[in-house]
């Protein structure tokens, strides 16, 4: 588990379970790891723009998407 998941945004109290990695509200199982759909969906804008990012060896593409 992610040191986040159980970690409160007020410091403890509460029922321990997990968080939403964007908005720190309470986990709910049908959009599970998120809170809402809309968290969801941000999360998803963010990987679809590439924001986040796996690291690789590989060299970047160049411009033009074209074959070289």
């Amino acid at each position: 588990m992610a040191p986040y998941d159980h970690d409160r945004p007020d410091g403890g109290g509460g029922a321990p379970g997990p968080l939403c990695p964007l908005c720190r509200k309470p986990v709910v199982a049908r959009h599970k790891p998120f809170c809402s759909k809309r968290c969801a969906d941000i999360d998803l804008h963010r990987w679809i723009e590439g924001v986040y990012r796996v690291p690789t060896k590989e060299p970047p593409e160049p411009e033009g998407g074209g074959e070289t």
